[in-house]
């Protein structure tokens, strides 16, 4: 099987290299093909890896394929870990992409970068590969970055477009913020377990689990505690956490395929998957997991609060993504690991649909991203309206569709638990609920259904996108209602995951709550009478009389809450603040830096400085040098003076 790890990795990376690389010589269809026969051959293999890890239960993998350094004893490995949450992982990863690549020909049809573009979603998915097949750190922080050097390439494609440039720099910078954390604790992990392969480190926990640090003087920290919130101060960089989310809405700068792709299977779940892969050492720091809840529990609500008032399609369904991110993080948190893994993986499903769906609606409407533009468009994209509407019904969490198993299980898990924080976080996650119903219907109501507002030209071009854009809809919206019931007995409450995940007993919430799960049509029967169902519809129901009934309410309620109304534009400030102060901050720093210290300091006294001393001594050097024998003479007769003055006058 370890050839077949091997290709799984080596097929998009080689798909990659020929639309890049060869794509004048293979053309646009030769550059596609390659990429997407990559990446399809990487799904067939990843399904052949779940079928013999998951279904016949079979041995698991953890081994070196190449040692690429050895440096005083600490191997530097390019390794393979293959359990189950690797193999679903797997699978998760290579399908949405490979939907994403079969979508990306009909979206991305008349653009020059055609080839350019299919080499880097291929390249995409190999290092999301890298990242979640790694047996060791120095993979995983590999794979770590990969993506974000990928995401930066696809962010800025259109890299003449002023407002994407500055996407890719504002999600480059603030990764970076993320990842110094992210390799503080790696490098933590290396210098107090000696070693960067996950097996070993997680058989020494017990060990280092005692020691302590002193980071302020006169206190001491917990090395479990630091290493683990440093390597989540990296996941809320790649997952978008607050503070740390403000490239994510930005990114909507880049093509539709890769905003599916970013938000779906690659980078935002890469903080999920770490942080559930790292599960060992998180268990043993309760102030850790208080932390992580904390920041995922204002996500969720905060960040969800801003999918209300956008009108771009785009920008709607990536403030979802953060608020759904902040669910998954709160359930880590509260030591649901599976649920979080299990929402990571009903999410990706369809999350990609909904923004494939957003994008088909985009090509119809010629590019138009503004909701208040659309309407009525139920009856011109018959397949986008309806996998619109199962995408958006699987994110409310509506019983029977996948969202509604990954996220009830969520909400349950965070009212049983007993970390520190759990009550803020349950109510967090509960109004989240009503947020998230209120912000997507009011998207589904304004693009598809109510009134034509869009211009007479528009009208008279719209038509269902074609097969290579409708397909990966179709596809996407099947496992979108069925992969929830099917998993959640295994996932949410079984023993899916194995020793791939580990939970202290006192923290196991899932184990107690599997006690009182019978099946998955008895959890869709006890979810009609519960608080996240009501909200579910409360959020529907509002939404359809704001928009569709008394459409004229909603102006007149941000006129009554113009100040909320401008926090909310605003995004509460966040990148006004980072604007002024870090990058102002920053860039005065550097000006007062280059003024006092190069200009002044450096240049003016130490560089020009020095010079124009020994210019000074030189002048005066050489105005002693006459060439008159006298003067050379005289300055012999008193340097003897002085000599006998030094030497033998106080002798005498």
């Amino acid at each position: 099987m370890q050839t077949v790890y091997i290709w799984i990795v080596l097929a998009p990376l080689i798909g990659s290299i020929i639309a890049g690389l060869f794509g004048k010589v293979v053309g646009r269809t030769g550059a596609h093909i390659a990429a997407i026969a990559g990446v399809a051959i990487a799904c067939v293999l990843s399904l052949v890896v779940f079928n013999n890890i998951v279904i016949e239960n079979g041995e698991i993998f953890n081994g070196s394929v190449y040692t690429w350094m050895v440096s005083d004893g600490i191997r530097f490995e390019v390794g393979f870990l293959i359990d189950k949450l690797t193999a679903m992982m797997m699978v998760v990863v290579t399908f949405v992409s490979l939907m994403v690549h079969i979508y990306t020909i009909g979206y991305m049809h008349d653009d020059d970068g055609y080839q350019r573009f299919f080499s880097y979603i291929a390249l995409f998915t190999f290092s999301m590969l890298m990242l979640v097949m790694s047996n060791n750190f120095m993979q995983l922080f590999f794979g770590w970055e990969a993506v974000g050097l990928v995401s930066y390439l696809l962010i800025g494609f259109w890299y003449k477009k002023p407002t994407a440039i500055y996407a890719n720099l504002k999600a480059f910078l603030v990764n970076r913020v993320g990842d110094f954390g992210f390799l503080l604790g790696i490098a933590a992990v290396l210098m107090y377990f000696g070693s960067l392969d996950y097996a070993t480190v997680f058989g020494d926990v017990d060990k280092v689990n005692t020691l302590t640090m002193s980071i302020i003087p006169d206190t001491q920290w917990s090395v479990i505690t630091v290493i683990c919130i440093l390597l989540f101060i990296g996941a809320m960089g790649k997952s978008a956490q607050v503070p740390l989310h403000v490239w994510l809405p930005d990114s909507m700068e880049g093509p539709t395929p890769i905003s599916a792709l970013i938000h779906a299977a690659t980078m935002v779940t890469a903080g999920i998957f770490m942080v559930a892969r790292m599960s060992p050492l998180f268990e043993l720091s309760t102030t850790a997991l208080t932390f992580v809840m904390t920041i995922g529990a204002i996500t969720a609500f905060f960040m969800g609060l801003l999918g209300l008032v956008q009108n771009d399609i785009k920008r709607v369904v990536a403030y979802s993504t953060l608020s759904q991110l902040g669910y998954m993080t709160v359930a880590l948190g509260a030591s649901a690991y599976s649920a979080a893994v299990f929402h990571l993986m009903t999410h990706a499903f369809f999350k990609a649909l909904l923004f494939l769906g957003a994008g088909s609606v985009i090509i119809a409407m010629h590019h138009e991203q503004d909701m208040r533009k659309m309407g009525g468009l139920r009856k011109y994209l018959p397949i986008t309206w309806i996998t619109s509407l199962i995408g958006s019904l699987a994110l409310i969490g509506t019983p029977g569709f996948a969202g509604f198993f990954s996220k009830d299980s969520i909400i349950e898990a965070v009212a049983h638990s007993s970390t520190p924080g759990h009550s803020f976080a349950y109510a967090s996650v509960l109004a989240g609920v009503f947020i998230t119903a209120l912000y997507s219907f009011r998207m589904y109501f304004l693009v598809f259904h109510g009134k034509e507002r869009m211009d007479e030209h528009t009208r008279s071009h719209l038509h269902e996108t074609p097969w290579v854009v409708t397909l990966p809809l179709i596809l996407l919206a099947i496992p979108s209602v069925v992969i929830g019931y099917m998993y959640v007995s295994d996932m949410a409450f079984g023993n899916f995951f194995g020793d791939a995940i580990f939970v202290l007993p006192q923290h196991d919430v899932l184990g107690e709550l599997a006690k009182e799960f019978h099946s998955p049509f008895g959890m869709m029967l006890h979810s009609l009478s519960t608080l996240p169902f009501w909200f579910a519809a409360a959020g529907v129901f509002t939404a359809w009389f704001l928009y569709m009934k008394r459409p004229e309410i909603p102006g007149l309620i941000q006129q009554r809450l113009s100040l909320i109304y401008t926090v909310l534009v605003n995004k509460y400030g966040f990148d006004r603040f980072n604007e002024i102060v870090f990058a102002g901050g920053s860039r005065g720093l550097g000006k007062f830096l280059w003024k006092y210290f190069d200009a002044m300091l450096i240049d003016g006294l130490i560089v020009n400085g020095s010079a124009k001393t020994v210019g000074w001594f030189s002048l005066i050097m050489r105005r002693m040098q006459t060439g008159y024998l006298y003067t050379y003479a005289f300055a012999m007769i008193a340097g003897l003076c002085g000599l006998l003055i030094i030497f033998v006058y106080p002798l005498l």
